[in-house]
């Protein structure tokens, strides 16, 4: 039986994406958080540029430029530099369980501004990912782990404020697209790193660099563009539904790969993010069946342009 290449692309990017939490714990042996987050951006930019043409990544007209920046600010600029310094000591499985809880945030964020319906489901789920991410953050007991895990925290609040921000451009461009556009704005608004990011990779060693290259290049790049893929094939439901999986892929892969073993409360409060997480999707409706709540019960391929599956539930 021939595989599926859908399924096959929506496998490739969580593996992808999961994998990106223990590469930044790598690339940090050898580079600053600044350092790191310039390198990766441009990375993943000069990529996206060399296959713009061949994914068919349009100019974004004028009036939408203020707004592109805006989102690569937070989108790509804020949320990698957070990321990459709350990692100096929050370990890459428990890093992933937290910016989980980016969905939830987006979730509040759009209900005060743009003022969708918040349902109960989503009041309580909110507040339970919430809850997981606070335990995340007290579990490990010492002063200088708190304080990066709440950085982590604030990562995902740059990724919701992304998600919110691009809902508008959403209607007019692709979820690739987006994600390109926003992806050079980022690397753009962090240009002023440049020379010590150079001075850093003269100096790094060859494993960082590698991981920095790896970063850029694979969950930056080929992450967006096989997501890109999966999702104009799939529901939005059903691609989104997919990515639930990276935090648990992603402490396999800090496991194998640097030997972590998070610490049960960690799990546990994990595991809170998650479900929290999983009730803030749930279709409205969902008890008679329906996806009531928009866009998860049409294929995505109907309406390209419209489609938010571009803003991962873990995006890294």
């Amino acid at each position: 039986m021939k595989p599926d290449r859908t399924l096959l692309a929506l496998a490739a990017t969580v593996l992808l994406w999961a994998s990106a939490f223990p590469a930044i714990r790598v690339a940090l042996q050898g580079y600053g958080p600044a350092e790191l987050s310039l390198l990766r951006l441009a990375v993943a930019s000069a990529a996206l540029l060399a296959v713009a043409p061949l994914v068919r990544v349009r100019r974004p007209a004028r009036r939408d430029l203020p707004r592109i920046v805006l989102v690569g600010a937070s989108g790509m600029s804020a949320y990698q530099l957070l990321l990459n310094w709350g990692e100096l000591h929050v370990p890459a499985g428990t890093a992933s369980l937290i910016v989980a809880v980016a969905p939830a945030i987006s979730a509040l964020l759009a209900a005060v501004f743009l003022r969708e319906r918040l349902t109960a489901a989503r009041i309580t789920g909110s507040c339970v990912a919430l809850a997981g991410a606070a335990v995340i953050a007290v579990a490990g007991g010492d002063t200088g782990y708190t304080a990066a895990a709440w950085i982590v925290l604030a990562a995902a609040g740059a990724q919701a404020l992304y998600h919110l921000g691009i809902k508008p451009l959403l209607r007019v461009y692709t979820g690739l697209e987006v994600a390109a556009y926003a992806m050079w704005a980022g690397t753009a608004l962090l240009l002023p790193l440049a020379p010590a990011a150079v001075r850093a990779v003269v100096h790094a060693p060859v494993d960082a660099g590698l991981a920095a290259l790896y970063l850029g290049a694979l969950p930056s790049a080929a992450g967006f563009v096989l997501w890109g893929y999966a999702v104009a094939r799939l529901t939005v439901t059903a691609a989104t539904a997919a990515l639930y999986l990276v935090p648990a892929v992603a402490l396999g892969v800090a496991f194998v790969w640097l030997g972590e073993r998070p610490h049960p409360v960690e799990l546990a409060g994990g595991l809170l993010t998650l479900v929290g997480v999983a009730l803030v999707g749930r279709p409205a409706g969902a008890r008679r069946g329906t996806a009531a709540d928009g866009g998860g019960a049409a294929p995505a391929q109907q309406d390209p342009p419209r489609q938010d599956g571009s803003t991962p539930t873990v995006r890294v």
